[in-house]
């Protein structure tokens, strides 16, 4: 049987794993949540935290993203390796791959969420932590991405999986303008691999549900 992703198009989780799937070219089914009948039920009988992605595979589940991503590895081993052999290496990508979610996708959401809030209950103080977070994030993104192709060095790797839809919301909701320029090179490089542009294209329907207004643009 085929692994199964209880996923969304426009969820940035749900495309950082999608990226993977498509780098290797790893025969899949999807569930989509919102869509198909009982996907989100059946996601919630197996994880009440009620978060996606999900992946189910030999009677077994697997939450979280970056853990899908390394079982896929283990279990569905194709020719672009995420996670490197060397372990220094990986590492780095592991500690880049955090970086991603927790400093540019976190703030992002953050933003993202309260403009879903009534007003009443929006946090303009939080709004203001979360931007400049970004700004945080973005500045020594930029400095790091000065003489790198990809985040970790020549190789596409996990790191990167994070980076394309951290990258591409945030610009969304805090734009980056030419303030960064590296960060603008390097999301411009990620939009153009392959994988990630099939991920783009197929949230393209969904874009009338950002809730910030999405761009025209990308």
């Amino acid at each position: 049987m085929r692994p199964v992703l209880y996923s969304h198009p426009f969820s940035s989780y749900c495309q950082k794993v999608l990226i993977a799937l498509y780098e290797n070219d790893l025969d899949f089914a999807t569930r989509t949540l919102g869509e198909d009948d009982g996907a989100f039920e059946e996601l919630v009988a197996a994880w009440p935290v009620k978060r996606f992605p999900m992946l189910k595979d030999r009677g077994s589940v697997i939450h979280e993203a970056t853990t899908i991503i390394e079982y896929l590895q283990v279990h569905y081993p194709g020719p672009v390796r995420l996670i490197p052999v060397n372990e220094a290496f990986a590492v780095e990508v592991r500690m880049l791959d955090r970086v991603f979610d927790n400093y540019i996708s976190t703030p992002q959401q953050k933003i993202v969420f309260n403009a879903l809030r009534k007003p009443e209950n929006r946090d303009p103080y939080g709004v203001r932590e979360a931007r400049d977070m970004l700004d945080a994030a973005f500045g020594w993104l930029d400095r790091h991405m000065e003489n790198r192709q990809w985040a970790a060095g020549d190789a596409f790797t996990l790191a990167d999986c994070a980076a394309a839809p951290s990258l591409f919301y945030a610009d969304w909701s805090h734009p980056l303008g030419d303030r960064f320029a590296n960060v603008t090179a390097y999301r411009e490089r990620l939009l153009a691999r392959p994988s990630f542009a099939r991920a783009v294209d197929e949230a393209r329907p969904y874009r009338k549900n950002f809730p910030l207004g999405a761009p025209d643009r990308d």
